[in-house]
């Protein structure tokens, strides 16, 4: 049925279908198809503002697939007794032309399910049509045998993970497309077919941990792992039959008592506490089987909270305060920290049980300084995609002004507050044209320069000179008696733009 080199085009395409999109490997697979390796070709695939969903790449392979399908269609109904191999290719060759049908429709009903989450799949007539056409042949059974509806469905569900993944995790690193790339495991699994063909159903049984420093984006991950859930397709409506974006629960254990964080998660009855004046549904309760519950902080738990925790990811059963009566959690537990829960465990803070009822699924997210370290020249990316939600048609320009403070004054910085002080920081250049971490001192070059031009203030420049002396003399007494200053005139001067470690 296939030629050689349909065999290997078949082959690369297959791969594509099921592919996790964000690694460098999907790179390799569409130049494999596509028979040419550029020596510039990108190895990470990075959208950015401005680009087109689909690259010229992906769109010279979809026009290859539809000749091909229809060639190899004819063959099948001439003798469909053919290799599984030969099956598999062509069912693979099938779907990857079939999602890229469907997906202007799927990613218009995505961008806007904010304004109108209730939005029928318009195209779903030409799309069933297409599908039965390839893949409902007579005297035909396709390995994975794909219904048309599931097919929708799980195409809904890849667009909108790389849709919330590509908004939670940007850049252009390696470290940022690792992240995004066990995001996609964590939904999809690392064998995509499998799940297709039968994990889609069951998948929210395993719970999902993320670990990472403060700022590095635990929630928003969360987020897009909790808003890609399997929506199944209903063909009379011509639409899913739930809004994924109703099925997300975010919780900050950190941020609430004992008593408030169990009558959010568990729901209570009236009388359970002072101020409970009616029943209410807890978020395990509300959250369906399509759901998720996010559980933020889950390292600064309290110990008798955790008790309940592991009972609901053993058994999936749970109690509203106040009451007997078992209740059943049909949903997906995604819990994030910033504590090492092995120092935690081994202080006896965290319970080990818990933790290995949390740890099938870890995600680690990586630093800002990790990143950057990794693709230096990422960072006018990551501020321009900043810039664009603070500044609007300023973008550009504070952008520019944005980097060229970065590294001029902040060379070498560790960035300890990862993206969140990033974004701290654009916002201080665009209010005070400065930022100034705390405890770092601007930097000797700029002093200088600043000297030199004549534009330091009397008071920028007596901060300057007890920072020097303090950091020669050691202390704040010793830098007092050299500059003849009262101690505490010093010490002030010193931490004005911040407190100095040691």
């Amino acid at each position: 049925m296939f030629n050689d080199e349909e065999r290997r085009f078949a082959d690369a395409v297959c791969g594509l279908a099921f592919a996790n999109p964000f690694p460098p490997e999907r790179m390799q697979l569409e130049w494999d198809a596509l028979g040419r390796h550029p020596a510039d070709a990108p190895h990470v695939w990075n959208r950015r503002a401005g680009m087109p969903d689909l690259r010229p790449e992906v769109l010279e392979i979809v026009a290859r697939c539809a000749p091909l399908l229809e060639r190899c269609r004819g063959a099948l109904l001439q003798n469909p007794q053919r290799a599984e191999a030969d099956l598999l290719r062509y069912e693979g060759l099938a779907v990857f032309w079939l999602f890229h049908q469907a997906l202007p429709g799927l990613s218009t009903l995505v961008r806007a399910a904010a304004s109108n989450p209730a939005q029928r799949f318009e195209s779903w007539p030409a799309f069933r049509h297409a599908c039965e056409h390839l893949l409902e042949l007579p005297g035909l059974r396709l390995p994975d045998d794909p219904s048309c509806t599931h097919l929708l469905a799980m195409f809904f569900q890849i667009q909108r993970a790389v849709e919330h993944i590509f908004d939670a995790i940007i850049g252009a690193s390696l470290a940022a497309a690792s992240l995004r790339a066990a995001a996609w495991q964590s939904i999809f699994t690392c064998d995509a077919r499998r799940y297709f063909r039968a994990l889609y159903g069951c998948l929210g049984d395993f719970s999902t941990l993320i670990v990472g420093a403060s700022g590095t984006g635990k929630e928003l991950v969360a987020r897009a792992i909790g808003l890609s859930r399997y929506i199944p397709f209903d063909a009379a409506s011509q639409s899913f039959i739930d809004d994924f974006r109703a099925g997300y629960f975010p919780l900050n254990l950190s941020a609430l008592s004992p008593t408030l964080i169990e009558s959010e998660l568990f729901g209570h009855k009236r009388g359970a506490f002072t101020g409970a004046v009616a029943d209410r549904q807890g978020w395990l309760e509300l959250c369906g089987a399509r759901g998720t519950v996010f559980l933020d902080e889950i390292g600064d738990v309290a110990p008798a909270i955790q008790v309940k925790l592991l009972r609901v990811l053993q058994t999936r059963q749970f109690e509203r305060l106040g009451e007997s009566k078992p209740r059943r959690f049909e949903g997906k537990i995604i819990a994030a920290t910033h504590r090492d829960l092995a120092a935690e465990m081994a202080a006896g803070r965290f319970r080990q049980d818990l933790y290995y009822r949390l740890c099938a699924d870890i995600i680690v997210t990586p630093g800002l300084a990790e990143q950057l370290a990794n693709n230096p020249q990422e960072l006018p990316h990551l501020v321009r995609f900043i810039t664009e939600r603070l500044a609007g048609q300023e973008a550009e320009p504070l952008t520019r002004q944005v980097v060229a403070w970065v590294e001029h004054e902040l060379e070498g910085y560790a960035w300890p507050g990862n993206f969140r002080e990033l974004e701290q920081c654009v916002r201080n250049v665009l209010i005070r044209g400065s930022y100034r971490p705390a405890g770092r001192a601007p930097s000797a070059a700029s002093w200088e320069e600043g000297l030199r031009a004549g534009s330091l203030s009397a008071d920028e420049l007596l901060n300057h000179y007890c920072r020097q002396v303090y950091a020669q003399a050691g202390s704040y007494q010793e830098a007092a008696r050299r500059l003849k200053l009262d101690r505490r005139t010093v010490k002030s001067r010193v931490e004005r733009d911040g407190p100095v470690a040691g």
